[in-house]
């Protein structure tokens, strides 16, 4: 039976087969940096210039990747479902969306959004922030940031997620670890609701034995293959 509502959430590995930098695994992100010099409010505050430099950096590598089959297979069941697939993601990069989704819940920010600390207002960004980078809005220097949400912070949109969460009848996580809340309690929420939970994933996560059904491997193949399965039905 074809499932009415549909929430998708995905990580750090539905990316990771385009060639962008996971944070969490051996020898991601979080193995060269310290996540409390570059992600957090502390660290921005106590050196800015180094924050910029490493979201700029990260800004700047998304010229280099594409997305790939895993992106478009969501974008092709976005097509089928409309508003009843609600896609959620933790990646902070653009590659649903040039994958061809058109509505994407970030719920960790954007790299390609900048954030006004003084005046509030968001703003589409493409290149470098610098301490001298204006707001577009008030024009103060010194108050632009990432729109990214960094640890001890509020994850964006949470309420329409759990509206959605609790309205599916099917959930799909996709490529996360499991083991970064508020996302990893998204299963336990929709299984409440009654939705079929499966974890497309390249290993079982922490949160594996949360699944009413597990399919792993590589996300280019996994998701196309189960995105084309929903279709025939």
């Amino acid at each position: 039976m074809r499932p009415e509502r549909i929430v998708i959430l995905t990580g750090a590995g539905i990316s990771a087969e385009s060639g962008v930098d996971t944070f969490r695994d051996k020898d991601g992100i979080w193995s060269k940096y310290d996540y409390r010099d570059v992600a957090t409010p502390e660290g921005f505050d106590a050196d800015p210039e180094l924050v910029h430099d490493f979201y700029n950096a990260r800004r700047a590598g998304l010229a280099k990747v594409k997305p790939n089959a895993a992106h478009k297979a969501l974008a092709r069941l976005e097509e089928a479902y409309g508003k009843r697939l609600v896609l959620v993601t933790q990646n902070i990069d653009d590659l649903h969306e040039r994958g061809g989704s058109r509505n994407v819940v970030h719920m960790h920010g954007e790299l390609k959004r900048a954030l006004c600390s003084h005046c509030g207002q968001r703003h589409d960004w493409e290149g470098d922030l610098s301490t001298a980078t204006p707001c577009p809005s008030c024009h103060l220097k010194g108050s632009m940031r990432p729109d990214v949400v960094w640890f001890g912070e509020m994850p964006y949109h949470m309420e329409r997620i759990y509206d959605a969460l609790r309205d599916c009848d099917l959930f799909l996580s996709i490529g996360t670890s499991g083991n970064v809340y508020p996302a990893a309690q998204f299963v336990q929420e929709a299984a409440r609701a009654g939705a079929h939970t499966v974890e497309l994933n390249l290993e079982p996560s922490q949160s594996m034995r949360e699944f009413g059904e597990l399919i792993h491997g590589p996300a280019t193949r996994v998701v196309p293959r189960y995105v084309d399965g929903l279709l025939r039905r």
